[in-house]
Formats: structure tokens, sequence, C-alpha cells
């Protein structure tokens, strides 16, 4: 019997660590959800404020491994959630582990106006490791406001 509680204990504690892991990776609704409070707040705030709170990683917009990133439509990094010092930047050449010009690809989706999933590899500020993740993007006047999950 004690063999028995010891083993349900152990599947127990299996189970948490399973679903704490979980609870700290943001899902595609929360991704979706994330990108249209940060449009609704650009076009309330204007730009220069709700970039600035992007940047400074107001928990509205950065949650675990979730944050907004916004591009103009010529490649340029205009917020970033997790890495600020990419904001001014001219990214449209960065290319994931694979070689996938990943941002010239998000800027052409964009301007064609509709809502879209973008498939890439970059590295989780986590795990700190390169990982597939799937990122989604609207467009916002001449910017793609975008919030990525990591497919872990």
């Amino acid at each position: 019997m004690l063999r028995m509680s010891q083993v349900v204990a152990v599947l127990a504690a299996m189970t948490v660590g399973v679903s704490a892991h979980a609870a700290e990776q943001g899902t595609a609704d929360e991704a979706v959800t994330m990108t249209k409070r940060a449009v609704a707040h650009i076009k309330s705030a204007g730009p220069e404020k709700a970039y600035a709170e992007i940047i400074a990683k107001d928990p509205r917009f950065n949650d675990r491994d979730l944050y907004v990133i916004v591009y103009d439509l010529q490649g340029k990094c205009v917020a970033h959630g997790a890495n600020p010092k990419l904001v001014g930047k001219d990214l449209l050449e960065n290319q994931d582990a694979d070689g996938k010009f990943y941002v010239k690809e998000r800027v052409e989706k964009a301007k064609a106006g509709a809502p879209f999933w973008q498939d890439y590899k970059f590295t989780d500020p986590v795990t700190r490791k390169i990982e597939p993740k799937s990122t989604y993007c609207e467009r916002l006047n001449d910017t793609a406001v975008c919030v990525g999950i990591y497919k872990r």
C-alpha cells in the first residue's frame, strides 16, 4: 500500500510540473488577444506613448514568453517588448536559424492587410534556446503589430 501511494505521489508531482511548464508558456489565443490589445492601445494612446509602454515591458504587452513587436512596412522595428536594442533597426534582412527571411516575409504578408500567422525559428527569451515559433500579426496603418508563441 505504501508503494502505491509513493507511485501516486510521483505521478502527481510530474503532472504539476507539466502544468506549471504549460502555464509559463503563452498560448495562441493569448497571442491573438495581446495583439488586439496592443492594436487598440496604439489607436487610443497614439504610437509614441504605446510604443514606449511596449518597450518598457508594460505587463499588458509582456507576459511570460509573450511580447509585442511592431515593425514598419519597410522592416524597421519601432517597438519590441523583449529586446529594446532592436528598436530603430532595419531588420528586413534578418534570417532565422534555417535561413528564412522572416521579417521580409512578415512585412509582405502585412502589406496584404489580412491578419496572419507566420512560422519560423527564434531564440526564446525564457529558455535562451532557438525554438520553433509562430507569430500572429495584424496590420495597423503602416505597421505590423505582432505577438508570437514558442512551440516547445
